[in-house]
């Protein structure tokens, strides 16, 4: 965990609105969530998903999510630099972006969509392997960015295993 004395800058509104990269890192403003920020980010997510999804084609809402992890990559990178501390919890960018993967690919309904948030959590929280090695090797942007889209990748595995038995 990483204590106050880490960092470069003590993230804050001022902060976060002092560089687009800043805000759009800490999820804008979801970061600075006290406890849990991670799980703070996630739940941008839906709302997020429920406005953008009707906007786009499948194809479309698919590059603009790889332009999010594209722009999540730079935008991670800039904010871990100005707080010195690579992966602060507070920038949760990459919990959206993953996120919103996994609810394009969620099926609809209530109680699909509470497994696939408890899932991502899990996941994301406890790292079971290969995430772990590369939460842990791989730094700056691309590490912050990569390690949530593997968490994305299996509660999509997951996901498709309920469904598989249920249908």
């Amino acid at each position: 965990m990483i204590i106050s004395a880490d960092l470069r800058v003590q993230p804050s509104w001022r902060f976060i609105l002092s560089h687009p990269a800043h805000l759009i890192s800490f999820g804008f403003g979801s970061g600075l969530f006290p406890r849990s920020p991670g799980t703070a980010g996630t739940l941008l997510a839906f709302p997020l998903y429920w406005y953008l999804a009707p906007l786009f084609s499948d194809g479309q809402f698919i590059l603009m999510l790889i332009w999010a992890f594209v722009l999540g990559v730079w935008v991670c990178e800039q904010t871990g630099r100005a707080l010195g501390v690579a992966d602060y919890g507070g920038m949760v960018w990459d919990e959206i972006v993953a996120f919103l993967l996994v609810l394009f690919f969620t099926p609809a309904g209530f109680l699909w969509n509470v497994l696939a948030f408890s899932l991502f959590r899990f996941f994301d929280i406890v790292k079971p392997p290969p995430i772990r090695h590369f939460d842990q090797t791989w730094h700056g942007g691309l590490g912050v960015m990569f390690d949530d889209i593997l968490a994305a990748g299996y509660t999509l595995l997951c996901l498709a295993l309920v469904r598989s038995v249920l249908l």
